[in-house]
């Protein structure tokens, strides 16, 4: 399987605009699990926000089982926040943590977060996978 590499680009915060390459990082195959990506200058401190999604479209009445059985505590480990973005096609968290020159760390970081990422979500697929009637409005 080839690499798949995601770059972290630094964005301006008065434009919006993402201006500078910060580093770019070789992640497996969760890579789907990134929504998107992006650093900004806060209080003297480089802050990533990476947006994790589902690596899926999920269905209408998976959406709120996922918020539900999610346990954001599970990532907590590896980001200084975390937080529920609706509003999505799919379930999606807003995570926040800082950022370090240092390649072998911010992929070390990256790799452990999606596979934290990815082990509570198949965790909260098991557990919802009989509850569609709980969910489905008919």
């Amino acid at each position: 399987m080839d690499e798949t590499f995601i770059v972290i680009m630094l964005r301006d915060n008065e434009t919006g605009f993402l201006d500078k390459e910060l580093g770019c990082y070789a992640v497996d195959d969760s890579y789907s699990l990134i929504y998107n990506t992006y650093a900004v200058e806060e209080d003297g401190k480089t802050v990533v926000y990476m947006r994790l999604t589902c690596e899926k479209d999920v269905e209408d009445w998976e959406y709120d089982a996922i918020f539900d059985y999610y346990d954001t505590d599970t990532v907590l480990s590896e980001v200084d926040s975390v937080c529920e973005e609706d509003g999505e096609y799919n379930p999606m968290w807003l995570v926040k943590f800082e950022f370090t020159d240092d390649t072998e760390l911010m992929e070390e970081k990256i790799k452990k977060l999606l596979d934290l990422h990815k082990k509570e979500l198949d965790s909260v697929y098991e557990t919802i996978a009989d509850k569609k009637d709980e969910y489905s409005e008919d």
